[in-house]
């Protein structure tokens, strides 16, 4: 069953931030835009390319009023361990969350059945907590965050302008579409 278009589950998990750890839950979430980056595991291989991918764009997301949490089944401990060894992930400066329970792996049903493992899953989630876009790409295919930023804005677009849709490849300020009797079969 997909999760797109529903409510995002309870949670409680810690993670590390800021050289902090924290305490995060679903309603710290709630009020704001969202990005939910799972990953595998910590000390990879594709990972740390895909999070420090994300570090260089954060503050973009920032501006556009979006936290950015990553997730694996590894602790919060692992996060701060593999922030300090490594000159990629020390970049970092949005939340690196830790589903040693596999809570939240569940909840956005990205957890492999048998492996304790996330798959590289992507969720955007508006402000009252629904989730907007979801992609799961297999194990060794890397995710590109300028393509998210332009999704997100996408998100943010439709959210902000009802009746209104965005067709491939919409960047913003291009045209979007009124969807109507009209346009059938003339696009």
């Amino acid at each position: 069953m997909s999760v797109l278009n529903t409510q995002i589950k309870p949670f409680k998990a810690m993670a590390y931030k800021g050289g902090k750890f924290i305490e995060i839950t679903d309603a710290d979430v709630k009020g704001k835009w969202a990005v939910f980056f799972f990953y595998p595991a910590d000390f990879t291989f594709v990972c740390p390319t895909e999070l420090g991918d994300m570090a260089d764009h954060y503050a973009e997301f920032q501006k556009m009023g979006v936290e950015i949490y990553s997730v694996s089944t590894d602790t919060h401990f692992v996060h701060k361990a593999w922030h300090d060894a490594s000159d990629t992930i020390r970049k970092i400066q949005y939340t690196m969350v830790g589903d040693p329970t596999w809570e939240i792996s569940t909840n956005f049903d990205v957890l492999r059945p048998g492996q304790g493992l996330a798959d590289r899953g992507t969720f955007i989630v508006d402000p009252q907590g629904i989730i907007q876009a979801v992609e799961i790409t297999a194990e060794g295919i890397g995710r590109n965050a300028e393509d998210l930023l332009r999704k997100v804005k996408a998100a943010q677009y439709v959210a902000a302008h009802p009746g209104e849709v965005c067709p491939a490849k919409w960047t913003e300020g291009a045209a979007t579409l009124k969807p109507s009797l009209d346009l059938v079969g003339k696009i």
